[in-house]
């Protein structure tokens, strides 16, 4: 699986599941289902190298904006949430994360931003076709143990603030 098929499986399932997280969670492990198990193992490895890329403390930040607050567990969840968006909503948003204001038509904290399931639709697929409960070595380096950038509080609404103009005047204003 290459990188568009990859992005292909995660539009589908968007648009399938009208944007509901847990709904394309669903769709996905059905879609995968019907792959081969290296196919599976390709998504993984492609969803984890994105997921550890926006491990950024920028990004994190948004997601502090958007959701009023994350805590380190609300940020993976958000993480994977971003992933779900697509291709267009993830790249721009790893790039820049203010960005995010144009980028999402709209953003509901009580049902937008958590999508911990899709994190784990490849290894419930993988379970599913082959039995063994864990993907094989994806050959990824760990994610570090700090977000990379520039750290700052991402619970200071000035900082916050300042640093997302954008974000802040849409979503928390």
């Amino acid at each position: 699986m290459d990188e568009t098929e990859f992005w292909e499986l995660i539009d589908s399932t968007r648009e399938g599941a009208e944007g509901d997280a847990e709904d394309q969670a669903d769709l996905l492990v059905e879609r995968l289902l019907q792959l081969a198990p290296d196919d599976v193992v390709d998504f993984a490895r492609h969803f984890e190298a994105r997921y550890n890329r926006a491990y950024l403390w920028d990004l994190w930040g948004a997601a502090s904006v958007l959701l009023d607050g994350a805590s380190d567990d609300a940020f993976d969840c958000f993480r994977c949430w971003l992933i779900g968006q697509g291709r267009e909503v993830f790249e721009g948003a790893v790039h820049d994360p203010d960005h995010l204001a144009e980028l999402l038509d709209d953003f509901d904290p009580e049902v937008d931003g958590d999508a911990e399931d899709l994190g784990y639709a490849a290894d419930e697929a993988y379970e599913q076709l082959t039995g063994v409960a864990e993907v094989p070595d994806l050959g990824l380096p760990p994610q570090p143990a700090e977000p990379m950038g520039a750290p700052f509080d991402p619970e200071d609404d000035a900082v916050l603030e300042e640093r997302f103009p954008r974000l802040w005047e849409r979503f928390r204003e």
